[in-house]
């Protein structure tokens, strides 16, 4: 039997190469993505930037740690506390202390995340003059890298109290030991800085949140025993004074969902792909099987053929396979580096496992493509098979049926159960990722029932036409079934993962926005520029626009402990009640929003308690507990509507937005003349309505849309090559039928355009069953977002579907044409009597 099998493999290598191609891609990929979710587990150890060199950092409270039944849960507050004054005092008797401050300035011609800091802290990095001098005027500054030189005139914009003005650069700064200027420091994240004099950075940044001390740290932590959340910091602990020192772990977690995503999408993919090949190549050797149950061969030794051949591919392609994504893998982590993806420090480590699960993963995958297959084919008499190889008279098992229903009920009723206990669930993106791959394999499954008559519906209209072309072409589509379907496979996953994926982001970003649309009535908005915000001269400037009513809000956080054990964090808007009901439409599904005062709270009904009138322990932005009445409750909504709390509530919170309607009779463009004047000094932008629903439409950011890229373009690149793969390979095991064509009269060319729109219309049957897996997707997140009271339109991304139809018919046209062109070179007689 293996002298057989070896036999096989070399008459029949067209079919094997095709088989081959799918599984050795497959593994490679998911070898490509195994490395990379195994290098993005850890991150490389980080040690303090800014304060490498100072000798003891004391941070103000920052962090909210609740005790719980199952430990300590902490999270970072939306407005930390400063180091107190009193404790502040204690530290100056100890030593010298100088007062860290971090606020953002723009400057024209430099980077775009410059960071403003006083220029007693260039010390600590340690960072030394590499040209020119200290700053020693309110004019002056140091920078670090090389966009700007000494004397160079730059005008800025920035600090919490946001000042525009023109500064003059009297020096540039390097890290020591490295004998170069330093901005970025590659691979670390560090940051591009701008040092003012001490006193023109208090004056830019009032508020600090961390100082230095030039003490013994034992002293210093007895100085500060007794006040709350204050932290001293020493040794490495001082990176927890750098900017966001927890982008490591941040950028880890990001890369995880990532490359998990993609991992279970091209996963899915593969596996779908190399069954789905392999079960269609023993599916081609039906007459091959019947001559051999002919001339005596049992069923078993079929059985036992057919697996040694699927073995010895499965080994050699999985081999190949693993080769392939060791290449591919630092070719992907470079890419996700370059755009962004990835923290610059991410490699593909010197990890093994990912190595033996893509093996065996295509190696048993392989084997159950062909099992299934093989079983059929060996249990079928030899005449059945021998009648049954012109024609598929019955195209599906009981088996194959039976699955497909299941899977098709499984999913149906898995839908039916989110939709009424967790709708929002359905709004997560791990849920709008993974649900279409349940429905695209009961599709692909029950595939063969729909063949028949989608074929006949598309080519109903070409039938009609005069000529033969078009009832041929109907007819070979629905006489081979298996070929149809195995061809439309791939089909059905692009289209479908395409249009459910796209779809499902679009339709969720509509939503948010018609939530933005109805909730806003203000006919103006101003918004702050950066993260200032507004200050009480421009609030006041605002307030005095004759025919205005203004609305200020703050952005801010409230936290709540749910179930006893999880603490959460809502975005939180601080207004006052009266000017938000004038200017805003909450989604109230209970009480009043004129209801709110300082001694409550709006929420909405995600949270456990959402009962108006019952009380609810919180902690605010800068970490105060304090119990609030429910004054109202929200609807859950797309999960953005946060909670609402009063300006006493929201404490050191700037400004950010000012909401405005317009009183009887006042004029649209008078007011918006005078609120562009009022504004014009902090920067602040005037906004209509529609404008600003416009300006916060959500719409993915590059990383996103880069990830989606990612997820998407592998997945349907393999798609692609493997709808090439499958339709070589049914189009050269057609070489005897397309001989007889020639002999009954037909001309190369027409054989050849026979051939070409029998591959198009397999092309729309796998779009359109691709599109009917799309739609029930998009009508089961519809219908989530119903039940969260938000109707919205379904988008549906209609360029990308047709791109990709585009591209599936150009690509099967040409595998099609091709290899029928090569084989009609030689004679038909020839072919006709050519052994299979």
């Amino acid at each position: 039997m293996l002298s057989t099998t070896l036999h096989t493999l070399r008459t029949r290598w067209v079919t094997f190469t095709g088989s081959f191609v799918a599984l050795s891609l497959g593994v490679a990929l998911i070898a490509v993505m195994g490395l990379a979710l195994a290098s993005s587990l850890d991150a490389p150890a980080r040690g303090p930037e800014r304060f490498a060199a100072a000798p003891v950092v004391v941070k103000g409270h920052d962090t909210l740690k609740v005790p719980t039944p199952i430990g300590e849960r902490a999270r970072k507050l939306a407005q930390p506390r400063a180091v107190p004054d009193d404790a502040i005092a204690k530290l100056r008797d100890l030593g010298t202390v100088v007062e860290d401050r971090s606020f953002p300035v723009r400057a024209e011609g430099g980077p775009a995340d410059l960071v403003g800091h006083p220029w007693s802290t260039a010390a600590f990095a340690p960072y030394e003059l590499a040209a020119g001098r200290a700053p020693e005027a309110a004019d002056e500054v140091v920078v670090s890298g090389d966009w700007a030189r000494p004397g160079t005139a730059v005008r800025t914009d920035g600090g919490t109290v946001r000042v525009v003005g023109t500064v003059r650069v009297v020096g540039t700064v390097r890290a020591v030991g490295t004998g170069r200027a330093v901005g970025t420091v590659a691979g670390r994240g560090f940051e591009d800085a701008v040092f003012y004099t001490d006193a023109r950075a208090a004056e830019l940044s009032p508020r600090s949140l961390q100082l230095v001390v030039d003490a013994d740290p034992a002293a210093v932590r007895e100085a500060v025993r007794g006040s709350e959340g204050v932290q001293v910091l020493t040794g490495d602990a001082r990176r927890y004074a750098d900017a966001d020192p927890d982008r490591d772990s941040e950028a880890l977690t990001a890369m995880n969902a990532m490359f998990g995503t993609a991992g279970g999408v091209t996963g899915f993919v593969s596996v779908f792909v190399v069954a789905s090949t392999f079960a269609f190549a023993v599916a081609q050797r039906r007459r091959e099987f019947g001559l051999l149950r002919t001339a005596g061969a049992t069923p078993g030794q079929i059985r036992r053929m057919v697996v040694y051949e699927a073995l010895v591919v499965g080994v050699l392609a999985s081999a190949v396979g693993c080769a392939l994504g060791s290449y591919a893998a630092p070719k992907l982590a470079e890419w996700a580096v370059e755009e962004s993806l990835a923290p610059r420090w991410f490699t593909i480590g010197d990890y093994t496992w990912p190595y033996p699960m893509a093996f065996w993963t295509g190696l048993f995958v392989a084997l159950c493509g062909v099992l299934a297959a093989s079983w059929r084919a060996g249990r079928t008499g030899p005449t059945e098979t021998l009648r049954e190889a012109s024609v598929d008279t019955r195209a599906m098992t009981r088996g194959r049926l039976l699955f497909g229903v299941a899977l098709l009920i499984t999913a149906a009723v898995t839908l039916a159960l989110a939709l009424t206990t967790n709708p929002g669930d359905l709004l997560q993106r791990k849920t709008y990722v993974s649900r279409p791959m349940l429905l695209i394999t009961a599709v692909a499954l029950l595939a063969p029932v729909l063949v028949r008559p989608l074929t006949r519906l598309i080519a109903w209209l070409p039938a009609q036409l005069p000529g033969a072309g078009g009832m041929l072409v109907r007819e070979n589509a629905v006489a081979g079934v298996r070929r149809t379907a195995a061809v439309a496979a791939p089909v059905l996953v692009t289209v479908a993962l395409a249009g459910s994926l796209l779809g499902a982001t679009a339709t969720l970003d509509e939503a948010k926005a018609t939530e933005v649309r109805e909730r806003t009535t203000a006919d103006f908005v101003v918004a702050a520029a950066g993260d200032a915000g507004f200050d009480e001269a421009t609030l006041r400037r605002l307030r005095a626009v004759s025919g205005a009513e203004v609305s200020a809000s703050s952005s801010s956080a409230v936290y709540v402990l749910e179930d006893g054990v999880a603490l959460i964090r809502s975005d939180a808007r601080a207004v006052e009640p009266r000017p938000l009901a004038a200017t805003a439409r909450l989604p109230l599904t209970a009480g009043k929003t004129s209801d709110l005062d300082d001694d409550s709270i709006i929420v909405n009904e995600e949270w456990e308690k959402h009962t108006v009138g019952e009380r609810v322990d919180v902690w605010l932005a800068d970490g105060t507990r304090k119990s609030l009445r429910i004054a109202a409750v929200m609807s859950i909504g797309t999960g953005d509507n946060g909670v609402y709390v009063t300006p006493r509530n929201a404490p050191a919170a700037p400004v950010d937005r000012v909401d405005v309607r317009l009183k009887d009779g006042a004029d649209a463009g008078t007011v918006a003349a005078g609120l562009r004047q009022a504004a014009r000094a902090s920067g602040g932008e005037v906004l209509t309505r529609d404008a600003w629903v416009r300006a916060t439409y959500p719409e993915a950011n590059r990383t996103t849309r880069m990830g989606f890229f990612l997820v998407l373009g592998i997945a349907l690149l393999y798609t692609g090559i493997s709808l090439a793969n499958t339709m070589v390979m049914a189009t050269s095991d057609r070489v005897r039928e397309l001989a007889v064509l020639r002999l009954a009269g037909a001309t190369r060319w027409q054989v050849l355009r026979l051939v070409g729109a029998e591959a198009l219309m397999v092309v729309m049957v796998g779009g359109l069953l691709g599109a009917l897996v799309a739609g029930l997707n998009m009508v089961g997140m519809w219908s989530a977002l119903g039940l969260l009271s938000v109707w919205t339109s379904i988008e549906i991304p209609w360029a990308t579907l047709a791109a990709t139809m585009g591209a599936c018919a150009a690509l099967a046209v040409l595998s099609a044409i091709v290899p029928a062109g090569l084989s009609l070179r030689r004679r038909a007689v020839e072919l006709a009597g050519a052994r299979e």
